[in-house]
């Protein structure tokens, strides 16, 4: 733990001199909450039929906004290794007398307790301003969807940051990334009515896997078995991540 506590100070200061970090990082998911919730459960009047249950468009789309909130999260963190090598802070922290597991690691326990926090926001607001219900018993698995969901995508792009060199390449990869990722998922609509090739693309794609958890947790909708092999999928997804941003964190230092 005492070479966590650096870390953890470090980025508590990062974030307390720069505000429009922690804007982006807690509000901005709150407002496309807002925004597409009052948007599109106008559209959907009648509902989103699922398992056998009718859901607003707002109860529906709730976990996608946490689960893009968990990625957002992470691609703000990994774009600081940009910033902190470019002013040669990355290579310096590197010097201190803290392992590479407890840098990656002080580093995604602070992005753990921010997706909290965020997510905590997030569920007050549709609770409050959406009438969306949000059951009491939902609340740990969706918390613990969320610390594994940032944790898995931190790891995924910092492996990615720790191998390109160029900002304006990261920006490109994350940004392309951002766009696939979110829109080829269940982040925004069900999956049922897709084309079998959308389909196919969409179950593969781990947003899917970390928005149907959350889901389900949530609502309840989903079948057991299949939540549970997306549960375990992501989580062996995070670890690999995690073993892979290691592995070139060493390589970025060599």
């Amino acid at each position: 733990m005492k070479g966590l506590l650096p870390v953890l100070y470090r980025e508590y200061l990062i974030r307390m001199t720069s505000p429009m970090w922690l804007f982006f990082d807690l509000i901005v998911p709150v407002m496309y909450l807002l925004m597409f919730g009052v948007g599109f459960n106008a559209a959907f009047m009648t509902g989103i039929p699922m398992d056998g249950r009718v859901l607003t468009y707002n109860e529906f789309f709730l976990a996608g906004v946490i689960s893009m909130a968990c990625f957002g999260l992470a691609m703000n963190q990994s774009y600081g290794f940009f910033v902190d090598r470019d002013n040669g802070i990355f290579y310096e922290t590197l010097t201190y007398p803290i392992t590479r597991n407890q840098y990656l690691l002080g580093k995604i326990m602070f992005q753990c307790v921010l997706a909290i926090v965020q997510t905590v926001l997030t569920l007050t607001a549709a609770a409050t301003l959406l009438g969306v219900s949000v059951p009491a018993i939902s609340l740990l698995p969706v918390f613990g969807g969320v610390i594994i969901g940032t944790a898995g995508w931190f790891f995924t792009f910092a492996a990615v940051a720790f191998r390109i060199r160029r900002n304006d390449t990261f920006n490109t990869i994350i940004n392309v990334a951002y766009f696939l990722l979110m829109f080829v998922s269940s982040m925004f609509y069900p999956l049922e009515q897709l084309p079998a090739v959308f389909k196919a693309v969409s179950y593969a794609n781990p947003v899917t896997w970390h928005t149907d958890v959350l889901r389900w947790a949530l609502t309840g909708i989903g079948s057991p078995e299949v939540v549970l092999l997306e549960a375990v999928g992501f989580f062996l997804f995070a670890l690999a991540g995690f073993r892979v941003a290691l592995a070139a964190l060493k390589r970025a230092v060599e």
